[in-house]
Formats: C-alpha cells, structure tokens, sequence
C-alpha cells in the first residue's frame, strides 16, 4: 500500500480497544483523515509525541480500503505550548475546534486548515483577547460559508456613510440607515476588520476593543444562525 506524507491538526480523539486511537485530522491537502493510531496510548509509543492536541505535526498514513485510515509515523512540526497553560484558552481552542469541524464538510479546502493554524497562533499570544479571537474566527467560518454580511452597501444599495448610524437587517444581512441607529462607522470598520483580515494585525488596530461588545454580538447571531446547527 502508498504511504502519503501531510501535515495534519487533530480534530478529536477517540480511545479504541486496549490501546489504540481513532483520531480525526484536519490537513491542507487530504481534507479530514480518520485514522487508526495503533498502541498510541503505551508509554513508549512512537506515536504519541506527534498527535499532541493544539499542534501542527507531518504525518505519515495509508488510506484505508473503508473510512478509516491507518497512521504510520508522526513528526511534531509546531506545539503552542501556551495555550495549554491558561484553562481558558484552552477551553476555547476545544470550542473552536469542535466548531469548525462541525461546520466543515469532509473534504474542506485548505483555507480552513490556515484558518486553524492561524488561530492556534492567537491564542498562543496571551495579549489578544479571547473575545476578540472568537469573533474573528467565527467570522471567517462564515466568509468562507458564504454567509458574511454586506459591509460595502445598505440595504437600499447606497455606499455605507462614516457620518451616519444604521441598524442591521438580518433578513438582507444589511445595514439600513436610521437616525438613532445603534451602529456606527466604527462599528462597521471593525466588522470589515473581523471578516478581512489576519488575527495577529488585529491587535494593533485601536478601538476595536471598545467596539468589540456591539459587534460581537452580531457576529454571535450570525453564527447561530448559519453555523451552530
């Protein structure tokens, strides 16, 4: 049998039998693997080290005849040691983990494998808050499911004005012009910040932490709506 040579991010774990690990991965090139790890949980396998949680390991596999694979050998590439020193961004890197492979087919493209490196990255950095790391994060689930919000025109397809305030539509995922509107440009700037760019250039960008409350909350819904089903 061809063995094949990728890198991979665990996705979930499952003991099996006396030893042995059914573990799903997600890889930028082969999608979402499941494979058997034989006698991962000995003491002295060879295995272990490189299927570490909240990690980027090459891993060498043989697809199986079914769904299931088999792992042969791991190498770990890159572990965000930190992450596992805070108990909260540990719960939430387990929280986005499961959110994505529940919001990802099969054989998901490699955006979504960026998309997970980039925020193991994050949370890794203790300066970014974690509220901000969830919004971003949800938010590029939903670009890239086609569900973002249309931050260039209102819903009467005029250009978003930075004097004026609106509210959001979300029936025409829009926002619509409204003289006690409870957004602003600066709200708007940050969403645009949250569905466009990397993570780690966020931390640098001023006021959006103050913003961050209003559009989480947006965000939030958008993703109940689309992805949390």
């Amino acid at each position: 049998m061809n063995q094949l040579i990728t890198k991979g991010i665990i996705l979930s774990r499952i003991d099996y039998g006396e030893a042995d690990r059914i573990i799903t991965l997600l890889t930028p090139d082969h999608g979402k693997l499941r494979l058997m790890a034989r006698g991962v949980r000995k003491v002295k396998s060879k295995l272990a080290g490189g299927i570490e949680l909240f990690s980027v390991s090459d891993i060498t596999f043989i697809q199986g005849r079914g769904e299931i694979g088999t792992l042969v050998s791991t190498r770990l590439v890159k572990h965000y040691s930190e992450i596992v020193k805070h108990i909260e961004r540990v719960q939430l890197g387990y929280d986005l983990i499961k959110l994505l492979n529940k919001a990802t087919e099969d054989n998901p493209e490699t955006v979504y494998f960026d998309l997970l490196q980039q925020t193991f990255e994050a949370l890794d950095d203790s300066s970014i808050e974690l509220e901000l790391i969830k919004a971003w994060f949800e938010a590029q689930l939903l670009k890239e499911a086609g569900h973002a919000p249309n931050l260039q025109l209102d819903t009467t397809g005029q250009k978003l004005a930075i004097d004026q305030a609106y509210n959001f539509d979300y029936d025409s995922m829009a926002f619509a012009l409204q003289d006690s509107g409870s957004f602003t440009a600066a709200h708007i700037k940050a969403l645009r910040l949250l569905f466009q760019q990397n993570i780690l250039a966020l931390k640098q960008v001023d006021g959006l932490l103050e913003v961050l409350p209003d559009v989480r909350g947006l965000v939030r819904t958008f993703a109940q709506t689309y992805l949390h089903h």
